[in-house]
Parts: structure tokens; sequence; C-alpha cells
């Protein structure tokens, strides 16, 4: 399928778990792809994907994103303010997992990281998320198609 639309995908990809799985869908859509990170990583060759490195602190990579993503744009990310701030600027925003976030769920997520964050920093909250599973790979898969197959019909 040949994309004439100009929507484009930015990959948070810093630990990023489903790089491949975005490179796939974009290749068959025909989508611009941009890498984006503090450190190099290899895109594929005979792709439309282009690797942007940012330099500085943590945080540069986000700016850099929340900078270009605009309408008609997917965000792929597990950073819960920069979804937030992709939202503000119009792009469709998922997580590795496949959750779609939107203006009605953002705030929710927002409260919530911000509640789980204060409760590790007192010590009554340890360990990280729960490991990333099959199941998590094929509803991002799911939720991607679902959001581009929009995106590209409107």
């Amino acid at each position: 399928m040949v994309n004439d639309s100009k929507t484009r995908i930015y990959i948070d990809a810093d630990a990023c778990p489903v790089k491949d799985e975005v490179y796939r869908v974009a290749e068959r859509y025909g989508l611009k792809t941009y890498l984006v990170a503090n450190s190099f990583m290899r895109v594929p060759r005979d792709q439309d994907v282009q690797f942007v490195k940012v330099e500085g602190g943590p945080d540069k990579a986000d700016d850099y994103i929340a900078e270009q993503a605009q309408a008609g744009d997917v965000v792929v990310t597990q950073d819960i303010p920069l979804a937030d701030r992709c939202l503000k600027n119009g792009a469709k925003v998922l997580s590795p997992k496949g959750k779609e976030f939107d203006s009605n769920s953002i705030g929710m997520a927002l409260a919530t990281r911000n509640l789980k964050e204060d409760l590790r920093s007192f010590g009554e909250m340890t360990g990280g998320p729960k490991p990333f599973s099959a199941k998590d790979r094929s509803d991002f898969l799911q939720a991607l198609d679902r959001v581009l197959v929009a995106l590209l019909r409107s």
C-alpha cells in the first residue's frame, strides 16, 4: 500500500520493545518513520526509517518528538508526559503494549504515574512493570493497524 498522506510515525526508541513491528507496519503502509534516541541505533536500510540522534539529557528525545509530532502522526512511547504533550499537538499516541492514549485517558494515566512515582520514592512500591509478553506485542500490532487505518481513511 502506498501512502499519499503526510502521516509519520515517531518512535521514542530508548527501551522500545516494538521497533521491528513498527518498521514492518510502516513499510506496509508506506509511512516515513523516525527513530528518536540519545544513542545510536541501527535502522533498516531498505525502508523509509530515519534515525534521529538527539544530544544532551534524557528529555531531549521527548522534546524533539513533542516538537515534531502533529495531527495525523502516530507516536509510540511508554512515557506518559510525552504522550500528553503529543496529544495536545493532535497526534495519536500508542504505548508499546497497544494502549491508545486519548484526551479522556491521559489525565488518569498521568495521575497514576505520579502516584506510583510518589509511592516508589517513599519505598512503598518496589519492582517494575510486568515483563513484555507475546500478547503485548500482538495487542500493539492490532492497535497500530487500527489507528493507521483510521488516519489514512480520514
